[in-house]
């Protein structure tokens, strides 16, 4: 799973995201989801997400 889909995506699911500033780089930090912030039930670049340690970013993996 990618993490285009929101209906693949559940607080508490461990997942890696690419945050706003690695966006270029394309580094990846892992958490747990905490809150779903993308409305739409598909986004192409990834359901926005906060994770529980505060960080907010696009799911790349599940």
């Amino acid at each position: 799973m990618d993490g285009t889909r929101r209906s693949d995506i559940r607080p508490g699911l461990r997942v890696s995201i690419v945050l706003k500033k690695d966006q270029k780089t394309g580094k990846l930090t892992e958490g747990v989801v905490k809150d779903i912030l993308t409305n739409s039930s598909l986004h192409p670049h990834g359901i926005k997400v906060r994770l529980e340690s505060g960080d907010v970013g696009r799911i790349k993996k599940i």
